[in-house]
C-alpha cells in the first residue's frame, strides 16, 4: 500500500469541485460508475440535522450517484423548512444530472438553527458545476469548501498492492466526540464490492477511526461519512478493510491534530484490558479529559491525570497492575510500573509534553485488548473561536 497524490479524484470514476466564499462554501462530488455501491454512517445525536435525514432515506432506497455538501449553515434544528430546503439541494443538482433527487447525498456544516440561503448555494452551483473534473486541484477545492473552523484540508488517498485506489475528504475541528463528532468524510474506491459488504466495512473502518476522535466531548447533529465503490475493480476483502481503515485513521488524525486552537496532537493507546469495550472507553477518557488536555497544553507534567481518567473511565482496572509511558517521536519514559511510581523522571516528561504529539500507553495489565483514541490540548483558543463563533 502506498499513498498517492489526488484525493478523491485519484479514484477511477470520481469528478469533483468547490468554491469557498467566506464562510459560505460548496462542493459537489460526482461518480461515474462501472457498477454503484453506496454506505453511509450518521450522528448519533437525536437532534439530526434535515440533510442527514434525506441522506439517510435516500440510501434506503438506493446508492448516490453524487453529493452535495455546504458549508457555513448546518441546516440543522430548522423543521419542515429544513428538509424542504435539504430535499431542494437535492432536487438542484439531480436536474443538472438528470437523475433523481433521491440519488444525491446532502450534507451541511456550519452554524445550527440557520436557515439555508438559497440564492448562495444555487449561486454557488452554477459557479462550480461546469468546472466538475477529477484533477488533484479539484479534489482540494473540494476538501476546502466543507472547512469551517479547520485550518488546513484534509485529503488521503492511497493505493494498494492490486492497484485498487481508496480516497477521502474530509472537515472537522470543533463540535468532536464522534458518535461521530462535526465532522463529515466522503470516501471513495474504484473497488467492486456489494452495498451489504461495504455498509459492514465502513462501519468497522468508523469505529476504529473516526468514532475514537475527541476534541471537546460535544457530538454535532451533523455528522456524516459516506462512502461510494464505482465497481471498477476486483479486491479481496480483507486488504480493502485494512486499506479503507488506513484512510479513515489518516482523516481522524488530522481532524484531532487540526482542533480547534489545539497546538497537540495526543494519542492514547491502551493495553491489556479485560476487553475491547473496555479499551476503548479507557482510551477515549484520556483524550476527553480537560484535565489531561490542558496538562499537555501547559507541558505541565502532571501524569496522575491520566491514570484518574482511566480510573472513571468504567473500564475494569486493578490500579497495582497499571503502566504507564509517554513518549514523543524521540523519546520515552516509564512513569508506572505495575502500579509502582518510578521516580525522577519529571524532566523527561516535561521535554516530551513539549513535542508536537505526544503518544501515552497504558497497560491496564488484565487481559489481551487494545484500543487508540486521538485527541488533542484544550488551549484559550479553543474558549476565543467558540466565544466569537458566529460573529
Amino acid at each position: 500500500m502506498r499513498f498517492i497524490e489526488g484525493g478523491i479524484c485519484a479514484v477511477k470514476g470520481v469528478k469533483a469541485n468547490g468554491i469557498k466564499q467566506g464562510r459560505n462554501g460548496l462542493a459537489v462530488i460526482v461518480v461515474e460508475a462501472e457498477s454503484l455501491a453506496t454506505a453511509g454512517v450518521f450522528t448519533r445525536n437525536r437532534v439530526i440535522a434535515a440533510p442527514l435525514i434525506i441522506t439517510r432515506k435516500a440510501l434506503e432506497k438506493g446508492d448516490l450517484k453524487a453529493v452535495i455538501a455546504n458549508s457555513g449553515c448546518a441546516n440543522a434544528f430548522t423543521g419542515e423548512k429544513g428538509l424542504l430546503d435539504a430535499q431542494w439541494m437535492a432536487g438542484i443538482l439531480a436536474q443538472k444530472l438528470n437523475c433523481g433527487p433521491d440519488e444525491i447525498g446532502i450534507a451541511s456544516t456550519g452554524v445550527i438553527g440557520r436557515f439555508l440561503d438559497r440564492t448562495v448555494v444555487s449561486g454557488q452551483l452554477e459557479q462550480i458545476f461546469d468546472g466538475l473534473s477529477s484533477s488533484t486541484e479539484a479534489s482540494m477545492k473540494c476538501a476546502g469548501a466543507i472547512m469551517t473552523t479547520d485550518t488546513f484540508t484534509k485529503e488521503v488517498a492511497v493505493e494498494m498492492d492490486n492497484g485498487v485506489r481508496i480516497a477521502g475528504i474530509a472537515k472537522g475541528s470543533g463540535m468532536i466526540e464522534p458518535d461521530m463528532g462535526t465532522m463529515l468524510a466522503f470516501l471513495y474506491t474504484d473497488a467492486a464490492i456489494s452495498k451489504k459488504a461495504l455498509d459492514i466495512y465502513l462501519k468497522r473502518a468508523v469505529d476504529k477511526s473516526f468514532n475514537m476522535v475527541v476534541v471537546d466531548g460535544d457530538t454535532s447533529t451533523n455528522d456524516m461519512a459516506l462512502i461510494s465503490a464505482t465497481g471498477y475493480h476486483e479486491c479481496d476483502e480483507m486488504q480493502f478493510q485494512e486499506g479503507l481503515e488506513h484512510v479513515c485513521t489518516g482523516l481522524a488524525r488530522m481532524i484531532a491534530r487540526d482542533g480547534e486552537g489545539a497546538t497537540r496532537l495526543i494519542e492514547a493507546k491502551v493495553t491489556g484490558a479485560r476487553s475491547e469495550h473496555d479499551a476503548v472507553k479507557a482510551a477515549k477518557a484520556i483524550v476527553r479529559s480537560p484535565l489531561v488536555k490542558t496538562a499537555i497544553f501547559g507541558k505541565d507534567p502532571n501524569w496522575g491525570r491520566v491514570v484518574a481518567a482511566v480510573g472513571y473511565s468504567g473500564a475494569e482496572i486493578a490500579q497495582e497492575k497499571i503502566s504507564l509511558r509517554f513518549s514523543d517521536d524521540k523519546n520515552e519514559v516509564t512513569l508506572v510500573d505495575s502500579g509502582r511510581i518510578v521516580e525522577g523522571k519529571l524532566d523527561i516528561l516535561k521535554s516530551i509534553m513539549s513535542g508536537k504529539e505526544i503518544i501515552i500507553e497504558v497497560d491496564i495489565g488484565l487481559g489481551e485488548n487494545e484500543a487508540t483514541a486521538w485527541g488533542c490540548d484544550l488551549t484559550y483558543d479553543y474558549v476565543r473561536v467558540n466565544a466569537e463563533y458566529t460573529t
